[in-house]
């Protein structure tokens, strides 16, 4: 017998019985509300000030409940520090190797689609590997998509049955993802998208969505992002996507963000659902922001697997992904796409095994450090970390480094060799703002 999963008004009656009790607060503060509405997902410098004061104010309203949220600037450090992260896109979707989207891209009705839920039974899963993968390649913190668009959960939701805890797969991946992510320290994060392509009335995007129509998607994401941060231990970052219709007071998001910072004061979030929170997201570009950010990237041009897509990076374009984040002050997210069994590809492991390879040497140039004073543009990337500057060379400039503007006396300079951290001395000459490296070894 075909199995059935909620949709339209079932759905709504099941989110309706389902749905925690959940008090509806609102801010009334009148500067919160302004700052809150005036801010864009790219916000400028002017507007994300008017939002710190607004986490400020919402940090004082949690601490009268009981809860000590630390300063946005203290709660970053660990992320700051860390600067790589892993991005992990896995659904029900990796069975057809199309991507994330295909349920938009090729219309496909809820009830076919729905059908994947029964064939989704990964054979190989074991989060604990993608942990060790994370940590060989110098991975700080891993981010797992814990439901897309499509609206399957990889989670136990009391407001849904399209789950994996309520289909074939049987098991809770979220709660083996958490338990691997705390055994080994990893720091670990949970995306969220916001919209759910299974609700009448929101497909196609840009259609207009009346707030009868939004409203049980909108309670439906309050109750599901509180069982994320309630049911799986710490969470250290939220990861939100898709607000769709784009409007953070419809979402409610002040109320959702004051909640979750309720449930995990330390918790990162990210300026997806509207409002500028802890830090911003380019995606697949690098766009420096005037405040901590993160670029989430892929490995080839496909966020979820995707066997026919070849178009890979190579590691040594990644490693310059890296690089390029850290000397703008940002961080890279780095994503990898899991077959239908659980498995990262063969061919996204090497590269991982590269990136690692070269942090091993290299990581003291990415953990920790930020936007340098001296430059070599024509030769590569600079990173800064007290008074210590890190110049990747993108190519060997040959037996002498010039570079000028350097803006202060330098103190000494040496070289780490590729395959060794034992540095060699390096001959200086030049003073203040025109200096030379002479006598590099050339590399055969």
């Amino acid at each position: 017998m075909e199995k059935k999963y909620e949709t339209t008004e079932r759905a709504h009656k099941l989110l309706q019985e389902r749905a925690f009790s959940v008090k509806r607060r609102r801010f009334i503060h009148s500067t919160a509300a302004a700052g809150l509405a005036a801010v864009s997902a790219h916000a400028d410098a002017e507007t994300v000030l008017s939002g710190d004061k607004v986490l400020k104010n919402r940090a004082k309203e949690i601490r009268k409940k009981g809860k000590t949220v630390k300063p946005s600037s203290e709660r970053l450090r660990w992320w700051q520090e860390a600067r790589f992260g892993m991005f992990i896109t896995w659904g029900v979707y990796v069975l057809e190797g199309r991507g994330e989207w295909i349920r938009y891209q090729e219309h496909i009705p809820f009830k076919e689609y729905a059908r994947l839920a029964d064939r989704f039974k990964p054979r190989s899963f074991n989060p604990r590997d993608w942990v060790t993968a994370a940590q060989d390649t110098g991975m700080k913190y891993i981010v797992f998509v814990t439901r897309h668009h499509d609206g399957y959960c990889l989670f136990d939701s009391r407001v849904s049955d399209f789950t994996s805890t309520e289909t074939a797969a049987g098991r809770d991946f979220v709660a083996e993802f958490a338990e691997a992510c705390h055994d080994a320290g990893m720091r670990m994060g949970l995306y969220y998208s916001l919209i759910d392509w299974r609700f009448p009335g929101v497909l196609p995007h840009g259609v207009k969505v009346d707030d009868a129509t939004l409203a049980p998607m909108v309670e439906q994401a309050h109750s599901q992002v509180r069982e994320l941060l309630t049911n799986y231990g710490t969470v250290d970052i939220l990861w939100y996507d898709m607000l769709m219709p784009y409007d953070s007071d419809r979402w409610r998001s002040s109320e959702l963000n004051e909640m979750a910072r309720n449930l995990q004061p330390d918790i990162l979030i990210n300026n997806r659902a509207g409002l500028p929170e802890d830090f911003g997201t380019p995606e697949n570009v690098i766009i420096p922001e005037n405040r901590a950010w993160e670029a989430c990237y892929t490995m080839n041009r496909s966020w979820s697997y995707c066997p026919t897509d070849h178009n890979y990076k190579p590691p040594a374009e990644l490693i310059r992904l890296l690089a390029s984040c850290v000397s703008d002050g940002g961080n890279l997210l780095l994503n990898v796409s899991p077959d239908p069994d659980g498995r990262i590809p063969a061919v996204q492991m090497d590269r991982l095994n590269a990136i690692g390879k070269w942090m091993r040497t290299n990581g003291d140039a990415i953990y920790g450090c930020g936007k340098s004073p001296v430059s070599a543009p024509a030769l590569g990337l600079a990173t800064k970390k007290g008074n210590k500057v890190y110049l990747l060379l993108q190519r060997w400039p040959g037996a002498t480094l010039p570079f000028a503007w350097c803006g202060s006396n330098l103190i000494a300079a040496r070289l780490r060799q590729r395959t060794n951290l034992s540095p060699w001395n390096v001959k200086m000459t030049g003073y203040g703002s025109r200096t030379s490296r002479k006598k590099l070894p050339i590399p055969t």
